[in-house]
């Protein structure tokens, strides 16, 4: 085979692996010059746009401050205030409370401004009614600044009183008097004025700095000045990559930061996708011919050796004759053709002895159908449920096969069982019973550990479990529970099985019939009613001979739900009461 081309291998490695480079060609291409493109100017201008927009107005939000600040110092009634102030005649109370209604009038322009506070040239507050000095409101260099920007709207920042709120600082000048200094309007705003409005894009991050480089606001729950302190133009946020832009007013000399993830800015990329589907549609167009060509170059062969292996419908096969181009279909050729020649040899001798033995084998294994038929079947019919999601139907499913194997399988020598297997039986049977109940049944078992490896004979307790379940979650309108309690008794050479159920219990009377029941060992006569707790009442005896103490004891009251108890020894029983109560069964 060395140094022969024309194998069927070779030639599909040849036709795909021309078409994929093909298709990978173009793709590759098409894609690197349209992303490249598209990430170096659609996202730089969406996220510049973001960023002037969101400056912009906070340019209009400072401004309507301004402007309302300016209203209320170049009112008539502040302007009279402060110049009777300067020229020696003091405000009276009442002329200093009328400014309340003034100011207030002026505030319902804006929910921005939280409060204005008026101060005299000296300091002294005017407004609102208290003694305190400006100086103990703010650092003397805001009125300083103030009075260097001449009636021009200062920003302090953060109020020291209470850090979510915000100061700003005017000089008021008197109009009368040659606009000269007349005091300080101090305004007051609120924290929540400031806010970016919401982005267009998904986990975008925005913070606005005053001149003096504090936050303003951000929506970065995080330190973000540690973010835009270097001012990079990428950076990485939780392995997320964003782009990072900065617009500084010309107004404020604020600074707006716009952290804006590449994949939001590049996500709805149309030119993109059309390229995509360009080079789909032309790797798709070449994979297609390519692929035709391979198709008839293999298939047309196959056709006529399969043309000559259809006369073997008539009871004889046909040679196949001809010659192919390819190796492999060669040799199947010739393989072929030697298989008919054994066959139609063989064909009298051997044939009818191999259908008629086909047949008999068939028969005995449709005879020989026995409990691990079920076995399988339900365990098919578990990994096809478990394969279409329904998991819950497939663990009920599961557990069948297990309930089965428990009850009916004779590997082991005798009847006898741990405790602990006979525990996860019942464990099995509950969600079984739980197809038909539903959430009205709930179940509790308390088994200590180191009473798991006791001994005690198969199927005692399931059948007071579901007899439990039959008559008292059955009976019971709502949900029921179902309690398996293994205890010792206070000398710990026995233990105590109860089984106790929260249903409708039983009067009196029906309590002393089964009472009787159990003494006589006898089931009522044309009622099912009773028999699961009479027979498990008279295997304690067969199997527990020389125990008094194994017998059933029931308590119950009507409402108050029933309780089934009894006492097995820790160190087992008789074995041999096993075989006599088979034989008895």
């Amino acid at each position: 085979m060395a140094g022969k081309w024309n194998t069927l291998r070779n030639q599909i490695l040849i036709f795909f692996v021309a078409a994929m480079a093909v298709v990978l060609l173009i793709v590759g291409v098409v894609t690197f010059n349209t992303v490249s493109k598209m990430l170096k100017t659609n996202a730089e201008k969406q996220i510049q746009q973001t960023a002037v927009q969101a400056s912009g107005r906070m340019e209009a939000l400072y401004q309507q401050i301004d402007m309302i600040s300016t209203q209320v110092s170049t009112s008539l009634n502040v302007q009279q205030l402060l110049l009777d102030e300067k020229l020696g005649q003091q405000a009276s109370f009442a002329e200093r409370q009328s400014l309340m209604s003034v100011i207030n009038s002026f505030q319902a322009y804006t929910d921005g401004i939280d409060s204005f506070e008026l101060y005299l040239t000296d300091e002294r507050r005017l407004f609102p009614l208290n003694e305190k000095t400006l100086t103990e409101r703010i650092d003397s260099k805001w009125i300083r600044q103030a009075e260097q920007e001449n009636g021009r709207l200062v920003w302090i920042g953060r109020d020291p009183a209470a850090e979510d709120f915000f100061l700003a600082l005017k000089q008021v000048n008197l109009i009368d008097r040659w606009f000269s200094p007349g005091g300080y309007l101090l305004i007051r705003i609120r924290p929540g004025y400031f806010q970016f409005q919401e982005s267009a894009f998904t986990d975008d991050f925005m913070a606005l700095l005053d001149q003096n480089g504090e936050m303003v606001t951000s929506t970065y729950e995080g330190d973000i000045g540690t973010l835009v302190s270097d001012y990079p133009n990428r950076l990485f946020i939780d392995d997320t990559e964003y782009m990072m832009n900065l617009e500084t007013s010309r107004v404020t000399g604020w600074q707006t930061f716009i952290l804006m993830p590449v994949q939001a800015v590049t996500q709805d990329v149309s030119y993109l996708r059309m390229a995509l589907v360009i080079a789909a549609g032309i790797g798709f167009a070449i994979f297609l011919a390519f692929s035709l060509g391979l198709s008839n170059m293999i298939t047309r062969p196959i056709f006529k050796l399969t043309s000559a292996m259809r006369y073997g419908r008539l009871g004889a096969l046909k040679a196949s004759p001809g010659s192919f181009s390819t190796i492999e279909i060669n040799e199947l050729n010739d393989t072929y053709n030697q298989l008919v020649e054994t066959m139609n040899h063989l064909m009298q001798e051997v044939y009818e002895k191999e259908i008629i033995r086909s047949r008999t084998e068939l028969k005995a294994l449709q005879a020989q159908i026995n409990p691990h038929f079920l076995f399988n079947t339900l365990e098919a019919l578990y990994w096809s449920l478990d394969e279409k999601g329904e998991e819950e139907l497939a663990e009920y499913v599961f557990s069948m096969p297990e309930l089965f194997r428990y009850t009916i399988s004779h590997q082991k020598q005798d009847d006898w069982v741990e405790l602990g297997e006979e525990m996860e039986h019942i464990e099995r049977y509950m969600h079984i019973m739980k197809v038909r109940f539903g959430e009205r049944l709930m179940w509790q078992m308390d088994v200590p550990s180191e009473y798991e490896p006791v001994q005690i004979p198969r199927l005692l307790i399931q059948p007071i479990v579901e007899n439990a379940i039959l008559h008292g979650v059955g009976n019971k309108n709502g949900q029921g529970t179902i309690k398996v309690n293994i205890k010792p008794v206070e000398e710990s050479t026995r233990l105590r099985i109860e089984v106790i159920d929260d249903g409708p219990g039983m009067n009196e009377s029906q309590l002393e019939t089964i009472k009787d029941h159990l003494k006589l060992n006898q089931v009522p006569a044309g009622k099912r009613n009773g028999m699961a707790i009479v027979n498990v009442n008279k295997r304690l005896q067969l199997y527990y001979p020389k125990n008094q103490s194994s017998e059933l004891i029931v308590e119950s009251k009507a409402g108050e739900g029933t309780k089934v108890m009894f006492e097995v020894p820790i160190f087992g029983g008789d074995h041999h009461g096993e075989n006599d109560s088979n034989r008895r069964g």
